[in-house]
This record gives C-alpha cells, sequence and structure tokens, in this order.
C-alpha cells in the first residue's frame, strides 16, 4: 500500500522536481502541498505548486496555505541569491499556464494535524523549506509527534559546511528557531542535508532526455532546469550539475535505503555567531533513544536512475 504523502515547499526548481518525483513514485500517495516561504515569498509558491501539478497532469491535488515568515520576523523577503538560481518566478522563470484553481481556505497547520490524526503512522511528511509550518502544528497539537509515521526533511549540514555561510543551510537559517523546535520535539525525523544532496548532480544531458519526450511537461522539466543547471555554472562551478536536493528527500520517504543515515539527536543553533548551524545537541548525545537520523552517504547511480525514470514517466504521462 502507498505511504500517504505530505510535500511542504517554498515551490522553486527543485521542489517542482520533487513534486514530479512524488508523482511518479507508485510507493507514494501525494495527499496534497502545504505552501511556505523560502525560495519566493508565500503566495508565489503556492500559485508554482497549483500550476506545476496542473502541467503535471494531476489538477487533484490540493495546496493548503502555510505561514509566510519567519517565527521571529513579521514579513519574508526573498534573497537576490534565490531570485538568481531560482529565476523571479521561482521556476526558472519558465512561462506556464496559471492554474484556474486556488489554493484551500484550510490552513497548512491545521491540515497537517488534521491528516496525522486521520493516517497516523501511515503519514510521510516531507518539508524542503523553513521547518515553520511543522512547528506550528507540533505546538499546536504535540501528539503528533508520537502520531505521524516520519518525517524526511531536506536541509541543514552536518559534515559539510553550508550553503549560506560557512555553517548554515539555506532552508534552517530562514527560521532556526522553528527547525530547532522540531529537531528537539522527539518526532521521528530524518535530516537530508547537503552531506549527501551535492552529490546528486544533474546535467543538461539528461535534461534533454525530457525535452525529447516531446511533452508541455517534458518542456517544462527541462526548460526549468536548464535554468537551475545554469546558475549553478556561476554559484557552484566544481560541481558539474545541480544538485538534486528536495527529490532526494522524497526520493528518501519512498525508498530509506537510498542512503546510510547517522543517528543522533540533533539541535539548531539559534545565536550568533553560527545561528542557523545543524549540530549534534551535546545534552541528548547520550540518550538511548535517538529521534532523529541524518544522512552521511548516498546510493547515486541508484537516485539518479529512479530519478531520471520516474520523472520521465510523469512528462511522459501528463496530458
Amino acid at each position: 500500500m502507498a505511504k500517504k504523502l505530505i510535500l511542504d515547499l517554498d515551490t522553486g526548481v527543485d521542489d517542482a522536481l520533487a513534486i514530479a518525483y512524488a508523482l511518479g513514485s507508485p510507493e507514494l500517495d501525494l495527499i496534497a502541498i502545504t505552501g511556505t516561504f523560502g525560495n519566493v515569498l508565500l503566495e508565489q509558491g503556492i500559485q508554482n505548486s497549483l500550476a506545476v501539478t496542473d502541467v503535471l497532469g494531476h489538477p487533484e491535488v490540493k495546496v493548503f496555505p502555510g505561514i509566510s515568515h519567519a517565527r521571529t520576523a513579521s514579513q519574508f523577503e526573498v534573497l537576490e541569491i534565490s531570485h538568481f538560481i531560482h529565476g523571479l518566478n521561482g521556476i526558472g522563470d519558465v512561462d506556464i499556464p496559471s492554474s484556474t484553481r486556488s489554493a484551500e481556505k484550510k490552513s497548512a497547520v491545521d491540515f497537517l494535524i488534521e491528516a496525522v490524526e486521520t493516517y497516523g503512522k501511515e503519514l510521510i511528511y516531507v518539508p524542503t523549506g523553513p521547518l515553520t509550518n511543522l512547528a506550528a502544528a507540533i505546538e499546536k497539537a504535540p501528539d503528533i509527534t508520537k502520531q505521524i509515521g516520519k518525517v524526511v526533511l531536506m536541509g541543514g549540514a552536518l559534515t559539510v559546511g553550508g550553503n549560506v555561510n560557512a555553517c548554515a543551510e539555506a532552508n534552517i537559517s530562514q527560521d532556526p528557531e522553528a527547525a530547532d523546535l522540531v529537531f528537539r520535539s522527539g518526532i521521528p525525523a530524518t535530516m537530508i542535508g547537503l552531506d549527501v544532496t551535492l552529490q546528486t548532480l544533474l546535467t543538461y544531458k539528461e535534461t534533454q532526455q525530457w525535452r525529447a519526450v516531446g511533452t508541455p511537461a517534458g518542456e517544462f522539466l527541462a526548460d526549468m532546469t536548464d535554468y537551475y543547471i545554469k546558475a549553478y555554472e556561476t554559484t557552484a562551478p566544481h560541481l558539474g550539475g545541480c544538485g538534486l536536493h528536495d527529490p532526494l528527500a522524497v526520493a528518501v520517504a519512498a525508498d530509506s535505503s537510498l542512503v546510510e543515515t547517522l543517528p543522533i539527536n540533533m539541535k539548531v543553533d539559534c545565536s550568533e555567531p553560527t545561528r542557523g548551524r545543524t549540530i549534534g545537541d551535546v545534552e541528548r548525545l547520550n540518550d538511548p533513544q535517538k529521534t532523529m537520523e541524518v544522512a552521511v552517504a548516498v546510493d547515486v547511480p541508484r537516485f539518479l536512475d529512479e530519478f531520471m525514470t520516474r520523472i520521465g514517466s510523469v512528462a511522459r504521462s501528463a496530458k
């Protein structure tokens, strides 16, 4: 039976690829997307999620509006580097039809709580942006930490440096207080950080395969990801491709054997000079129960093969 999946997205390029991966995974049943801020403003991300699910042939996927800014802020402004990497519209400045659908009225926080109560251990929640919505849900309904199946989050860096500064990864740095609450809450979580996502690289050779499919979905995926790869040629030329950050988190939700993990209770630094750093919590380091796992190695060939197979199937089948 397919696992019930909620994606919590700040829908930029790799978030859109994460949607496609989820839709192409028989192990997963994408029941909804919840919106957050990060690569784009909340409203833009919601519109992107609606439009992307439409172009990929899945207009049945509902989108719920989340919180629009960090816990300690009153508003959010997109960083210039996010515009450079994801485009002004978040999806590589590719023009796809706007969705005729709207976001749901219910908040992402309330929807998540209700979904946990409905599906329990069958539910996997995959946040690929700031953890603001999840932290708010835990505060409102603390029992969800024991009821939910698993959280597989894209964020953080344990064995490598950050991508915002020497310590911090972007998603965590946008709301360190929310991430720290989640990490310390006891919720069962796997952290898919830069340690492994920067080993999963895509090139123009692969995107050309989507373009060759000859569908609007394939062309969209190729154009969007080519923009992303080009941005990486400037920001990280040593890599030789673009990192598949968010899709890897979805892949691990479908098949945890893709990564090797280190069981360790984690925390997030919320004060300078290491604000946003994800690191082992010395106060809980020796606790016999480890509620978090951190990915430290990934089966790159198998993941890339499954990535191309699953997203290719979505590109071909989208009407």
